[in-house]
């Protein structure tokens, strides 16, 4: 990727300016959502509006996790850009996501600074108590909520604070670009920008996340979103399939067939499934051991069975490799190690 700048004519309108900041590790995805919508509305535009910039502690040659290289700027001591948006990290704690001093420069001078999926994680972390209602990706919320139980994020895909919004980031990056762009671009301009990156909906801050943020994705089939909805909400005491078909107003029989023909799955499956997902996140990502993470996914007994025959291996295996890597919890699975 090479660092863009727009330029226009001394009639040209005003040039939005945003710093995007990376660091080692940092999430490919975001920059793309990010980038690719400003040079669609700049394509589409009379006039270019918007540039950017990529910014790192020292600048250079900057690598994501997929292996992909950014070419970064310095930070500078007065920012000057409209916008900032941090990049989140595969690695929740890397230290180069704690920014405060960095965030303070931004926004003493009237900038908008986003925080996206783990930048956003430890904005709260560093803030303490009064920022634990902000939002972040539902991955990183689980994680600190089962760090800390007193830890409650919004489930919003962004929520602000004054000139900070943290966000969910990832897919939902694309969502909180747009609604940047809204601000200085014409709605039909705006509509084509969506169109054109196949988006079909512009969802708002305030809208939920799927799944771990109290809403299922939609099947089109109300009884279905419905139980999976219950299944997301009890997830360390798992309800039996026939509580779940009671609760529907379904008979066991009848909630099996809607299960098979959506998902090629039986219910019991399609629950184990949802709670082993949970578990590997855990594994992945926090210090609690084995026996805890089993019993926080509703698995009182035969847990490294079932999550060895979900995932090819077992969770003390999987601790193991990320121990000898060196990397702890936050060492990537290679080829489906």
């Amino acid at each position: 990727m090479d660092n863009s700048t727009s330029n226009g004519s001394s009639q040209a309108a005003r040039i939005w300016q945003i710093d995007i900041i990376i660091a080692d590790g940092f999430v490919l995805l975001e920059v793309a959502a990010i980038v690719d919508a400003l040079r669609i509305a700049n394509r589409i535009a009379a006039q270019p509006q918007f540039a950017w910039t990529y910014r790192s502690a020292k600048g250079g040659m900057i690598e994501s996790r997929c292996e992909a290289f950014v070419k970064s700027d310095p930070f500078i001591d007065r920012p000057t850009a409209d916008y900032a948006f941090v990049i989140g990290n595969s690695d929740p704690d890397c230290p180069a996501l704690s920014l405060p001093a960095l965030i303070s420069a931004y926004t003493y001078r009237g900038a908008q600074v986003f925080l996206l999926a783990e930048a956003a994680s430890r904005y709260i972390k560093d803030r303490g108590g009064s920022a634990q209602h902000l939002s972040t990706h539902w991955e990183n919320s689980a994680q600190m909520r089962e760090n800390n139980s007193l830890f409650e994020a919004d489930s919003a895909l962004a929520s602000e604070d004054g000139l900070v919004v943290t966000c969910a980031g990832m897919g939902a990056t694309v969502d909180v670009v747009l609604a940047v762009m809204g601000r200085h671009l014409s709605s039909a301009r705006l509509m084509t920008v969506a169109n054109v990156l196949l988006h079909d909906r512009i969802r708002d801050f305030s809208t939920r996340q799927p799944f771990g943020g109290a809403r299922s994705n939609t099947t089109g089939d109300t009884d279905l979103d419905r139980c999976i909805q219950i299944m997301q909400d009890n997830i360390e005491e798992p309800l039996a399939i026939s509580e779940l078909s009671g609760l529907l107003g379904l008979s066991a029989r009848s909630l099996e067939r809607r299960f098979k023909a959506s998902f090629g799955t039986t219910p019991n499956g399609f629950y184990r499934e949802i709670r082993l997902s949970k578990a590997n996140n855990l594994l992945l990502n926090t210090n609690l051991s084995v026996g805890e993470v089993g019993l926080a996914c509703g698995f009182s007994s035969g847990f490294s069975s079932l999550y060895k025959a979900q995932f090819g291996l077992t969770p003390l295996a999987l601790r193991k490799r990320r121990r000898a890597s060196g990397q702890g919890a936050n060492a990537p699975v290679v080829n489906g190690e």
